[in-house]
C-alpha cells in the first residue's frame, strides 16, 4: 500500500470503554471521538489494536449496551472511504462478525504483516505473543474455545455481560494485564516476540498495544512501539510514510 500525498496511517489500541464507570467510561470516549475527528482529515488508514471495549460479546441478536457514539463516529469515518482495521484484544476476544457486517471494518485475530511505503510493519494486538506468561495463554485457550462460547450464551445478557464485566476488572489472569512499569527488554515479552520474529524475517515496524504503556525500542535496525493506552496515556502511534512516530493527544 502506497499512502496518498500528505496522508498518514494512524494506530491506537487499548480504550477499555466501560470501566471505571458509565460516566468516566464517557469521558474517554469523547476525547477519542474528538482524536478521531482530528486524524480524519489526514489519515489513509487507521488501525485499532484491541480492546476497545473492556468487555464485549456478541449474541445473535444482542451486543452489549452503550458505545453508540465511538461507533457511530467509526461508522462515518468508514462510510467516508478511509479504511479501518480492528484487531481482538484479550478483553473483546468473544467478538464475532457485527464489526464486518454493520461497520464494514474487518477484525483480524493475529498479527498481520503489511508493507507500507516500502516499509514493512506487523501489526496486533500482542496478548499471549513471546515467552512467558502461560497462566494467561492456558486462560484464553479457554475463552477461546467454542464450546466456552456456546456455554456463554446460554446466560441471559444482563447477567452474563454483568458477570463478565466483573471478571474482566477483578481477575488480572484473565485479563492478561501486566503490571504497568518497563520491565526491561530482557522481560518485555512482545520485544522478545519481536526479537524472534527477526531471526526468520525482516521487519522496520513492530506495532502493539496490550501493555498500557508507551514504548519505542530500538531493536537493531528495526523499532518496537507499544502504542500505550486511552486510560492513563492518551497516546497513539503516526506513520507519516518514511517515519513511525509516537504521539500523545493532549
Amino acid at each position: 500500500m502506497n499512502l496518498s500525498k500528505a496522508k498518514k496511517i494512524y494506530f491506537a489500541s487499548d480504550q477499555h470503554f466501560g470501566i471505571p464507570s458509565t460516566e468516566k467510561s464517557k469521558i474517554r470516549e469523547l476525547k477519542f471521538i474528538e482524536w478521531l475527528d482530528t486524524i480524519k482529515k489526514d489519515a489513509d488508514a487507521i488501525f485499532l489494536l484491541g480492546d476497545l471495549f473492556d468487555f464485549w460479546f456478541e449474541y445473535q441478536k444482542v451486543i452489549p449496551k452503550g458505545y453508540v457514539r465511538v461507533l457511530g463516529k467509526l461508522a462515518e469515518i468508514r462510510d467516508s472511504g478511509i479504511p479501518i482495521m480492528f484487531f481482538v484484544g484479550n478483553h473483546d476476544l468473544w467478538m464475532e462478525d457485527y464489526f464486518q457486517t454493520e461497520l464494514n471494518i474487518p477484525v483480524f485475530r493475529t498479527p498481520q504483516q503489511y508493507t507500507f511505503q516500502g516499509k514493512h510493519f506487523l501489526i496486533g494486538h500482542g496478548d499471549g505473543l513471546g515467552p512467558g506468561d502461560k497462566g494467561y495463554k492456558r486462560m484464553k485457550k479457554v475463552f477461546t474455545n467454542p464450546f466456552s462460547k456456546w456455554l456463554f450464551r446460554w446466560f441471559h445478557p444482563d447477567l452474563g455481560v454483568k458477570f463478565a464485566q466483573y471478571l474482566s476488572t477483578q481477575n488480572k489472569l484473565i485479563s492478561g494485564d501486566e503490571d504497568v512499569i518497563f520491565l526491561g527488554e530482557e522481560n518485555e515479552w512482545l520485544v522478545q516476540y519481536a526479537k524472534k520474529k527477526l531471526e526468520t524475517k525482516h521487519f522496520d515496524f513492530f506495532i502493539f498495544g496490550h501493555r498500557h504503556l508507551p514504548m519505542e525500542i530500538k531493536i537493531g535496525e528495526s523499532l518496537y512501539i507499544n502504542t500505550g493506552d486511552w486510560i492513563r496515556h492518551f497516546t497513539y502511534a503516526e506513520f507519516d510514510g518514511e517515519q513511525l512516530s509516537l504521539k500523545k493527544f493532549l
